[in-house]
């Protein structure tokens, strides 16, 4: 409850400030372009969630993020004798409400629509009215969301309810929103889980590669927040900090997962990421002619697991080594002659471009 006017001046202006810190706080990028935090996959007690919709703004905020999409259920609606609502933007209206007008935190209307396998559940992001996307059949609303110019993507297509298996795979339903345009991008992460089978799918049908919390209860209990935890996000490369600009890249497949200490994503925007975030150098040789010390800063909040694998050797560490988030490490390279400059070729082990692949970064030392 706020208490007076100042009391409620004073803490959007908090919030706004933790938001602005949060442009750079989770990953850098180069002058002029942006790694907006984003979750796109959100449930309020307008749904089968457990929480209004202020909290889901006051949370996302808390923890850094840029913008959320709330997308209760359109059709399933557990809560409905206690909280009736006729209209389905009503939680997403309850959380904008939150926002000031110059906010640099942006919360956008969505909806989940709501089905058994095929297509099983579906989202549809930066809508314009969830009420028309409410149909009988499992095609209609899709289109209408297509209509609305929604980026629509297919939700924990592992998930074992209806999957036993937990393995994603397309059905012929699937393969015709494909082909049609209708379905632009897939979770590959999901609340707790990651599928290397929905990695696959996306990369084989250059579909956006995403990962959300698919929050029902408080984000801090499910992923400790407070411990230093967070929830998965999908980060997204923009050159101007606007939800236009967001869905566009959404559009475009800009797109890096952030889930526990893995980055996930096509190889072009990992390469970005650790270009942006992991510096080496200068180079330097010290007590020794042919012993090189290089000083290693990661600006992300990612503890990258590095295996080198060139053909020099290491003075004080194995092959394998990690650069903790926001700090500097050194590393001994023993030349054997003087260098001028290095190439140095790494396995980024938590950095992942598909199934069991990982990407091979190579660093370029002066």
């Amino acid at each position: 409850m706020f208490l007076n006017e100042n009391g409620f001046i004073l803490t959007f202006i908090l919030f706004s400030i933790s938001s602005i810190f949060a442009q750079n706080r989770f990953f850098k990028a180069e002058e002029g372009m942006f790694w907006i935090s984003t979750d796109l996959h959100i449930h309020t007690v307008f749904s089968d969630g457990e929480v209004w919709p202020s909290i889901r703004v006051k949370e996302a905020q808390r923890e850094g993020l840029d913008l959320i999409a709330i997308t209760d259920h359109l059709e399933y609606q557990p809560h409905a004798e206690d909280i009736p609502h006729p209209d389905r933007n009503r939680s997403f209206r309850i959380a904008s409400q939150m926002l000031q007008q110059n906010d640099v935190f942006q919360v956008i209307n969505g909806s989940e629509i709501t089905r058994d396998m095929p297509p099983g559940h579906i989202n549809a992001v930066f809508i314009k009215d969830a009420n028309k996307l409410l149909h009988s059949d499992s095609l209609t609303g899709i289109e209408q969301a297509n209509k609305q110019g929604a980026f629509v993507f297919w939700n924990h297509p592992n998930w074992d309810a209806q999957r036993r298996d937990g393995i994603a795979r397309l059905e012929l339903f699937h393969e015709y929103l494909i082909s049609n345009k209708l379905l632009h991008g897939i979770e590959v992460v999901n609340e707790t889980t990651f599928s290397e089978e929905a990695l696959q799918i996306a990369l084989d049908n250059n579909l956006t590669i995403l990962g959300t919390s698919d929050i029902h209860g408080l984000t801090d209990w499910e992923h400790q927040i407070v411990e230093g935890g967070h929830r998965p996000m999908t980060l997204v490369l923009v050159s101007k900090r606007t939800p236009e600009a967001v869905k566009e890249a959404l559009f475009q497949g800009k797109t890096v997962v952030w889930f526990n200490d893995l980055i996930i994503g096509k190889e072009e925007f990992l390469e970005q990421i650790i270009k942006d975030n992991i510096h080496f150098g200068p180079l330097k040789y010290l007590n020794s002619k042919t012993i090189l010390n290089i000083d290693v800063k990661n600006e992300s909040s990612v503890p990258f697991q590095m295996e080198y694998i060139g053909n020099f050797s290491f003075h004080k560490r194995t092959a394998f080594f990690t650069i903790p988030p926001k700090s500097q490490i050194s590393l001994q390279v023993k030349t054997k002659t003087n260098k001028k400059s290095i190439n140095l070729p790494f396995r980024i082990l938590n950095a992942v471009t598909g199934p069991k692949k990982y990407l091979e970064y190579q660093f370029l030392v002066k």
